[in-house]
């Protein structure tokens, strides 16, 4: 069955299904004109007398042989037969026996009204049977009348309505598989179309391949949600290029300048002519600092390429805030020592990694350090789940805001200081993976204030 085609399948369903309502269909009008032929027999054979006159010193059975043919027109259809109390009988002439049951006894003995059943005569005649007490006699009971008329017309004619309704039901069957096919084609139009558009994304990987949408039933449910996941899909690869055009733009300008440094090192040596010591100590220190950008750059990456994680998946962990605060601060020291750090931070507990969350608050703080004067200060201040972290530098414009979170975008004014342009998208991306938010704004008297607001609580969870 899974072998065959869909179309085939709702094809085939279709056909057992009429199948089965048109087999329920047919048994119930077969079984339904049996009982009302039957009835109609038992009710013509119920009218029919049952007395039998008898002369003096003449015996049931020979008035049974005398007696007048019931229709009245010199020949008797039916069967008469007498059964005694103790279950033997005796048969009108010209008829064949008929089997005695235990209800005809029953009857002749008189613990029973009558009796109706179906029976085979002596001859192979099937015959319907109504057995009943005459009427009271002068000359006693002790037996019944047993009046059985063939049913051979009746068995004719349901035999004849047995085939018949077998011819339409197959009849019907067909058709209906030939409709079925003919209304599956038809349904599946649109998921042929679906299926031709998967195998030309399949094909040409072209994600700008759309499936027309009509309608709101499921196929268009579907086609809506193959639309959306081919754009997702798109914007994944755009951004995926974006990232690597991005990484090897910023990773050309620290390996040129470094292939500069080394080959003039080289040739001085190959040449014999060694560079002066301050010259040779100044471009090993560029090559090392060149090194560190690249490590930077390359660890930024690696932190970006990391999977995001899913919204529907909460994150795990309890992570101290404050805590983290403090290690980035001791860590900026190191980068900035001119730098005067103004710290004022409040116990504060939030969900996600204390790690990820030290590595944010630095970013925010080497940031506000590149930008700040050199012997400024930097204002840190932790308050009821509000991190802002303040410089006094030319500060931001408003315009450029909106985009200082984005992979490698930097303004005019920093493309000439060093940084790789990712430390502030790895800051929205830690933030927004806790369920807080993240944004930078020009200070009311000068310089950028960083705000960055984590849901928490300000004190420890329990397990925490």
């Amino acid at each position: 069955m899974r072998r065959l085609p869909l179309r085939a399948r709702l094809a085939l369903l279709t056909a057992v299904a009429v199948a089965i309502a048109v087999a329920a269909a047919s048994t119930a009008c077969w079984f339904l004109t049996k009982d009302q032929l039957m009835a109609q027999t038992d009710r013509t054979l119920a009218s029919q007398p049952t007395e039998i006159r008898l002369r003096p010193n003449q015996t049931i059975c020979d008035a049974l042989n005398n007696s007048t043919p019931f229709d009245g027109k010199g020949h008797n259809p039916q069967t008469l037969q007498v059964v005694f109390a103790d279950g033997t009988s005796c048969t009108q002439d010209g008829s064949y026996p008929i089997p005695v049951t235990a209800s005809d006894i029953a009857v002749a003995q008189g613990t029973q009204r009558q009796s109706i059943h179906s029976a085979t005569d002596a001859n192979g005649t099937h015959v319907r049977v109504i057995t009943r007490m005459p009427p009271p006699s002068p000359l006693g009971q002790g037996y019944a009348l047993s009046i059985a008329r063939p049913l051979t017309d009746i068995d004719n004619s349901l035999d004849n309505l047995a085939l018949l309704l077998v011819l339409v039901s197959g009849i019907g069957v067909l058709a209906a598989a030939s409709l079925g096919l003919v209304v599956a084609r038809a349904a599946l139009k649109p998921v042929d179309r679906f299926a031709d558009a998967v195998e030309h994304i399949a094909r040409t990987e072209d994600l700008d391949t759309t499936i027309p949408v009509e309608g709101k039933d499921e196929i268009a449910r579907l086609g809506t949600s193959f639309n959306t996941m081919t754009r997702a899909l798109k914007g994944s690869r755009e951004r995926q290029q974006q990232l690597i055009a991005d990484a090897g733009h910023e990773l050309r300008t620290p390996l040129t300048s470094l292939r500069t440094n080394t080959d003039l090192l080289l040739r001085s040596e190959e040449q014999g002519r060694p560079l002066p010591t301050d010259d040779k100590k100044r471009l090993l220190r560029n090559v090392r600092s060149q090194l560190r950008e690249l490590s930077g750059l390359v660890g930024d990456l690696l932190e970006l390429a990391r999977p995001e994680r899913s919204r529907s998946t909460p994150v795990t962990g309890v992570a101290a805030l404050h805590t983290a605060v403090g290690q980035a601060v001791e860590r900026a020291k190191l980068r900035g020592q001119d730098v005067t750090f103004a710290v004022d931070v409040e116990p504060w507990y939030v969900r996600g990694d204390e790690p990820s969350m030290e590595r944010a608050v630095l970013n925010l703080l080497d940031n506000a350090v590149k930008f700040g004067p050199p012997d400024g200060t930097i204002e840190v201040r932790l308050h009821d789940g509000e991190l802002t972290v303040r410089d006094h530098g030319p500060g931001i414009d408003p315009d450029d805001a909106p985009r200082v979170f984005e992979r490698f975008w930097r303004s005019d004014t920093a493309r000439a200081l060093p940084g790789s342009g990712l430390g502030l998208a790895i800051v929205a991306r830690t933030v927004q993976e806790s369920g807080g938010t993240v944004a930078l704004e020009p200070a009311p008297d000068g310089g950028t204030v960083a705000r960055m607001r984590l849901p928490g609580t300000a004190g420890a969870p329990p397990g925490g």
